[in-house]
């Protein structure tokens, strides 16, 4: 069996400001409509021979990311979640999966490592090279796959070979390297994905980077025992922090001397800036491509992207316009790269749009911020059926909710009730209450909030459905 590894961390940086902390790159829809996460899973699930995909994140991602797969996933293939507290690079992930497939399928089960941050258009290209790539994988080879390159990149690790063999790897090259590397047909682009027995990769980690697998294996082996859900593997932080931070390219790959390449087309792309996010839509007569409501004249080669507004736009030439309703990136088409620089900024200042958006996702739903002043804040919030908020109560604000559409199941103190579309109820500081939907259709309602504080850290949980508490 081949058994899919999806890692789905980072921040997605460069594609701010609709990436995001809480809700990075692979939440991003695209024009289709799916996210690159669910076409991570769609083209992983869909090989031969798949009775199981696994998920690496983060845990404050759980929920977001089961929902959006779920979405897809249907009775088969199995899901499994392995959920780190925080980030501890590729090779962590990579060691953490091998361990997991060893102990629940053998050591001779060939494992596929995929990006949830990559797009791949061409899924039967693919499967011929993951064919050609398990075929070497069998041998006790691990195998990276080459991106026949295109054009010069300098955003992207390239690999040299000879056939099969790999010769060197190199880090992000000058423009110069990279117009020498494409010219010589010897180099290709590191996709990042990878394929390989699980026991073929525990015993290069024991070699090259024992510590790694070592401290990875107590933090797995402690979350297996602990957990009632053996589909659900949520890391203790205290064990977790003591795996090193590194990659699996510079733990594993650059020091083996089982590495292998298999050059292939495709159609990848790591949609790694604004830039190539934008190629995706078709351009005008312009050049300009252009999402949402936009009036433009007189301009060449934009990407122009409204979240609602109308945007104007006159006589200009290569900009990148992205706008959220928080936050707005306005950028030359040639800076795109350096969008990350913004995000760093922003992050030191503990600004709150590099973490989140103005609408946040929950396990129950979401929740938007429509306003918010010195003492109050307004928001409306959306359940889905059959869900419920945690039993809860704020030290230092009261709540005013007002359903708009459905039917709400209302804890109040030591009161229940059902409230409807125009109706409300007000929840005092300190008084302990939870919010359920108990129909079949959305829940939307407003709430006001009031008071002194009105941080989202003022909840006292009680009981919580999710595990919160």
């Amino acid at each position: 069996m081949l058994v899919p590894t999806i890692l789905c961390g980072g921040s997605g940086s460069r594609l701010w400001p609709v990436s995001r902390e809480l809700d990075p790159k692979p939440f991003i829809a695209l024009p289709d409509g799916q996210t690159l996460l669910q076409k991570s899973y769609v083209l992983g699930a869909g090989l031969p021979d798949v009775r199981e995909v696994i998920t690496i994140t983060r845990q404050s991602l759980f929920f977001r990311v089961e929902s959006e797969i779920r979405q897809l996933a249907g009775t088969k293939p199995d899901l499994t979640f392995i959920l780190e507290p925080f980030g501890r690079n590729t090779a962590a992930a990579v060691a953490a999966s091998a361990l997991y497939v060893a102990q629940t399928h053998g050591e001779d089960t060939v494992q596929l490592i995929l990006a949830a941050d990559h797009l791949i258009t061409d899924p039967v290209a693919f499967a011929g090279a993951v064919a050609q790539a398990e075929a070497l994988a069998r041998n006790g080879k691990i195998v990276t796959f080459g991106i026949q390159p295109d054009a010069p990149e300098t955003g992207y690790g390239y690999i040299e070979a000879n056939g099969t063999d790999i010769l060197r790897f190199v880090e992000k090259p000058s423009l110069e390297k990279a117009e020498e590397f494409v010219r010589s047909g010897r180099f290709f682009w590191n996709s990042g994905m990878f394929c390989f027995t699980a026991g073929t990769m525990l015993r290069e980690l024991a070699e090259h980077c024992p510590d790694v697998l070592e401290a990875t294996r107590v933090s797995i082996e402690a979350a297996m025992a602990a957990t009632k859900d053996k589909r659900v593997i949520e890391f203790d932080p205290r064990l977790f922090e003591r795996v090193r931070d590194t990659s699996i390219d510079i733990a594993v790959m650059e020091k083996s001397q089982r590495g292998a390449v298999v050059a292939c087309d495709i159609g990848w792309s790591d949609i790694g800036s604004w830039d190539a996010l934008s190629a995706l839509l078709p351009a005008d007569a312009n050049g300009n491509r252009l999402q949402g409501d936009v009036l433009i004249e007189d301009s060449k080669n934009c990407f122009i992207q409204s979240a609602g507004r109308l945007f104007g736009v006159l006589g200009v030439e290569d900009l990148i316009v992205v706008d959220t309703p928080d936050a707005v990136l306005i950028t030359h088409k040639d800076r795109t790269q350096d969008v990350k620089r913004l995000f760093t900024e922003l992050k030191r200042r503990n600004h709150e749009s590099h973490k989140m958006h103005l609408t946040v996702h929950r396990p129950w739903g979401t929740y938007t911020v429509l306003d918010e002043g010195e003492r109050h804040k307004i928001k409306r919030i959306t359940v889905k059926p059959g869900a419920r908020l945690s039993l809860q109560a704020h030290h230092h604000r009261s709540e005013h909710w007002i359903v708009v559409a459905g039917m709400a199941k209302v804890t109040n103190g030591d009161k229940e009730m059902l409230v409807g579309p125009n109706q409300s109820t007000y929840i005092p500081a300190g008084c302990l209450h939870r919010l359920e939907n108990p129909g079949i259709l959305d829940l939307s309602m407003i709430e006001v909030q009031s008071g002194d504080y009105l941080g989202e850290d003022d909840i006292v949980r009680y009981e919580d459905l999710y595990g919160r508490c």
